[in-house]
């Protein structure tokens, strides 16, 4: 379950983002934005997931490393906490944010662009379609 929570927090994030950006603005809250825009909330929603789901990740990391024995789950939260304090839930972040966020950022635009390419041509096919049909049906 907290495999999944991660994506879940992060479109959650960009999606209120964008909504409240566009309130702010006195804009509809499906505005179109630009593509700094769309990229800047795609990093930002990628680091507040990260931060509220990485200890999860190296928890996980360390239970499946053969090297070190635990007695479980909370066994391994235990020892971490004790031997490397908070920063040993986070240990790696930094360079995995550097992995995946470009990544993550492009993946947001696309789907922005996509998305509002398909509702565009929504928009245009239904008139486009009528026309073609009357034009054939008085022939």
């Amino acid at each position: 379950m907290l495999g999944v929570s991660h994506g879940a927090l992060q479109f959650m994030t960009y999606e209120e983002m964008k909504n409240r950006y566009n309130q702010n603005r006195k804009r509809p809250i499906d505005a179109k934005l630009t593509t700094v825009e769309y990229l800047t909330f795609a990093a930002v929603s990628k680091l507040i997931a990260a931060a509220a789901t990485y200890p999860y990740q190296v928890i996980r990391a360390r239970l499946q490393d053969h090297n070190h024995r635990y007695k479980g789950t909370w066994d391994c939260v235990k020892l971490t906490w004790r031997y490397e304090s908070w920063r040993g839930f986070y240990k790696g972040l930094g360079p995995n944010l550097l992995r995946v966020t470009p990544a993550t950022m492009v993946t947001f635009v696309t789907y922005e662009n996509v998305s509002r390419y398909l509702l565009d041509l929504g928009k245009v096919a239904p008139s486009a379609t009528s026309s073609s049909s009357s034009s054939a049906s008085s022939k």
